[in-house]
């Protein structure tokens, strides 16, 4: 839905100063006319806005399918500086990619999969906490989106280390109004744009926090959604990562 609101400039008045025989004189700034200090804004709702832009935090990925780089959005604090803490003490460190699903997404973070056994069953290891959900209409699932996994709660409260990065598929438009109709949500031109060009999984929206976005290596992250992998959708060659801050 959109609102119009009038927003009228309160007029001030001005001075300029000139000196004169040592003497400071004000004079008036003439008023300006009606016409010219009325502006008509028209919100738009907050979904209309582009996604906000990148912060200045990168995460460097590297794995054994090649480099990912990441940038985190300043809009999910919490979920931006847990991660951030979690790399400089290098908790991802030698953890598995343990769940891909062709477009779809790529899922790690799992510490059990440090030293799993092969086709063994992951994705249940945790940190010891859950971080709150910060759901943002700005921030969506597009193709490339980094985005918080969770466990099945009300609150929608966040696994404090697992993590996904979507690789998606496009998605028609009758598509995109089908899920606004299931789900009561509004996917704005910038979003229907993004979906239909590019892709993403638009039906996770506003159920799973997104924090970031693929900023180098899509190619990458393309390459492990469509690894071999068996029934559990493990790969069948494990794929590790090291993460690391860069400027």
């Amino acid at each position: 839905m959109h609102f119009t609101n009038k927003v009228v400039v309160g007029i001030l008045l001005a001075f300029s100063t000139s000196i004169s025989n040592g003497q400071t004189i004000k004079k008036p700034v003439p008023k300006p006319a009606a016409s010219e200090i009325q502006i008509t804004l028209k919100d738009k709702p907050k979904d209309t806005l582009p996604p906000p832009k990148t912060i200045g935090t990168r995460i460097k990925i590297s794995t054994d399918s090649g480099v990912i780089v990441i940038s985190l959005y300043d809009k999910t604090p919490l979920h931006r500086d847990n991660f951030i803490k979690l790399v400089k003490n290098h908790f991802y460190d030698s953890l598995l990619f343990h769940r891909v699903i062709a477009g779809f997404m790529i899922q790690g973070g799992d510490p059990e999969s440090k030293n799993s056994l092969p086709g063994q069953l992951l994705g249940k290891g945790d940190i010891g906490y859950t971080i709150p959900a910060e759901l943002d209409s700005t921030l969506f699932h597009k193709k490339g989106a980094l985005a918080a996994a969770r466990t099945l709660n009300a609150e929608k409260a966040s696994s404090g280390c697992q993590f996904y990065i979507v690789q998606g598929k496009k998605i028609t438009e009758q598509e995109l109004s089908a899920i606004e109709n299931q789900k009561g949500l509004y996917f704005s031109p910038t979003k229907r744009k993004a979906y239909t060009e590019l892709g993403g999984t638009p039906k996770l929206d506003m159920d799973y926090t997104v924090f970031g976005e693929v900023e180098i290596g899509m190619e990458v992250v393309e390459r492990i959604a469509t690894s071999q992998k068996n029934e559990l959708n493990r790969p069948n060659t494990d794929i590790r990562m090291k993460m690391e801050l860069i400027k």
